[in-house]
């Protein structure tokens, strides 16, 4: 008994072009769903470090006024962290090597440098201390501020 003509055994043996075209339009489907969750996931990442460089920025801001009396001028800026200010308001008891453990500002998850107001028009008793978020744009509906930190979590 013979099994087939050549024809019908190629045709087990194989895909078939229209096969080939569903598995790769079905791999191509997967791999944009799987994208797109991953980037949202990055955007959310991104938010919640900026958050907390903010605390973090926040707390060496408590440093240096516990040590000096006053925050840094916004004249001064956040470099007034790392760097004993020259200009501005004296910082008589500043502290050696300043009040990050890095000595280096950090920059937001965009890799912007933060905004600093003294004082601030959200916190006019301190400071305010924001990101301008990944627009790029001062009070373009993304900055993650130190006044608003409850509705910029998640």
């Amino acid at each position: 008994m013979t099994s087939g003509t050549a024809r019908d055994r190629h045709a087990r043996e194989g895909f078939t072009l229209i096969e080939i075209m569903a598995v790769v339009l079905i791999i191509g489907l997967l791999s944009a769903t799987v994208g797109l969750a991953v980037a949202g996931m990055v955007e959310d990442a991104r938010a919640n470090t900026t958050q907390q460089d903010i605390r973090s920025l926040e707390a060496a801001l408590e440093f240096y006024r516990m040590d000096n009396g006053r925050y840094p001028s916004s004249e001064q800026g956040l470099r007034a962290l790392i760097e004993k200010p020259t200009a501005g308001p004296p910082a008589r008891r500043w502290r050696k090597g300043g009040y990050l453990s890095k000595s280096i500002l950090p920059t937001d998850g965009w890799d912007s440098p933060f905004e600093y107001a003294q004082p601030g028009a959200h916190n006019p008793d301190g400071f305010d201390l924001w990101s301008v978020g990944s627009d790029g744009v001062p009070g373009g509906g993304d900055d993650i501020g130190n006044w608003a930190s409850d509705q910029n979590a998640g």
